[in-house]
């Protein structure tokens, strides 16, 4: 019994001492951040306002408690914040932490910005490329395929060239004076912004709390229009997806409308035959009916013979065929006979020196 009890006195010591060193785990992980909180806190102040930060602590202190004794600190017991103080620590903390999130949030903004420029430049220059590529395949591809304008791509591919070129150097020489009227125009709304800045003591807060409004509006304004040229590009991307996709089954459906059309022929070809055939039938079934009436006709105008007289009618039918099969037979033998005839008559005729006679003139006799 007793080693049982301490047993269970030493589980329970154990449970406990884990329970504690999770709790001093979760107070250190506190205690980390608060510190980590304070350290950012003070390595974003600097010396001159710690010190009159501390100052002004001693001194609210001293002003809270008058009765006291002021003791020396010494630097190795430091004064606790209370919670006043690490309230406005945090505070502070979160606003500057804020700023820094707006400030790296306009940051990655205008990063964003400058890159979709950068892409749309490229997009831009890639459609001229696609574009000059294909005025050149077509003023001189086909003529250097063409195996008779041999003797003219080149001269023909130096006059493209040097037409190019010609646009080009125009096109520089515009954009050049754009660029310099741009710079005239800069140069004369720097002149007038320091005529304000040196007649701004002529405005009053008024004023530039309209121009705030106004900019507030503009830009407002702007970040729609931006909205919406965002909401038609992809508006756009969409009825191009959904044109693409009504095109290819609109080429399926003339697919299927062709290859229905001629197994339409085909089954048209098919009925007019079996029309044809049916007004056939219809004719042998006619026939056929008519000959059905006749022989019900006969049918019912028929009248069974005599026994003895279908006795002596089959009596007299079978000496007939008796009769035919004798005939036949002495046919045979006079065409065996006049077979034998032929050929003895050949043979003297070939040895009289004439021609042997024909078979059809050999059978009447010749």
């Amino acid at each position: 019994m007793a080693e049982t009890t301490e047993d269970g006195k030493i589980d329970t010591d154990k449970k406990q001492l884990v329970k504690l060193v999770e709790d001093l785990k979760r107070f250190n992980a506190a205690q980390q951040a608060e510190i980590d909180l304070f350290e950012r806190y003070i390595s974003r102040l600097d010396p001159q306002t710690q010190s009159e930060r501390f100052e002004t602590s001693l001194q609210m202190e001293m002003a809270t408690s008058p009765g006291r004794k002021t003791k020396v600190r010494t630097p190795e017991r430091q004064q606790l914040l209370t919670l006043e103080q690490k309230c406005d620590i945090a505070i502070s903390m979160h606003k500057q932490m804020t700023e820094d999130l707006k400030r790296a949030k306009h940051h990655s903004e205008r990063e964003l910005d400058n890159y979709k420029a950068t892409l749309e430049e490229a997009d831009i220059h890639l459609a001229e490329v696609k574009k000059e590529c294909c005025q050149f395949d077509r003023d001189i591809g086909k003529a250097l395929r063409d195996k008779k304008c041999v003797t003219m791509s080149a001269e023909k591919v130096i006059r493209y060239i040097e037409d190019k070129v010609k646009t080009k150097e125009n096109l520089i020489e515009k954009l050049h004076q754009k660029n310099a009227g741009l710079l005239a125009y800069k140069k004369k709304l720097q002149i007038q912004l320091k005529q304000q800045e040196e007649m701004g003591e002529g405005l009053t807060a008024l004023d530039f709390e309209q121009l705030k409004f106004q900019n507030m509006k503009c830009r407002k304004r702007q970040d729609e229009q931006n909205l919406k040229h965002m909401e038609l590009k992809l508006l756009a991307g969409k009825t191009l997806h959904v044109l693409n996709s009504e095109k290819e089954k609109l080429q399926t459906l003339t697919h299927e409308s062709d290859v229905l059309n001629s197994d339409i022929g085909l089954r048209e070809k098919l009925l007019v035959k079996i029309e044809e055939e049916t007004k056939q039938a219809e004719e042998e079934r006619n026939k056929a009916e008519a000959l059905n009436r006749k022989l019900r006709g006969q049918l019912a105008d028929f009248q069974v013979p005599h026994v003895l007289q279908y006795i002596k009618v089959k009596e007299s039918h079978s000496q007939l065929q008796k009769s035919v099969k004798e005939w036949e037979r002495k046919v045979e033998i006079a065409e065996m006979s006049l077979k034998t005839y032929t050929k003895s008559w050949d043979k003297l005729r070939i040895a009289a020196g004439a021609r042997p006679v024909p078979a059809r003139l050999a059978a009447y006799g010749f």
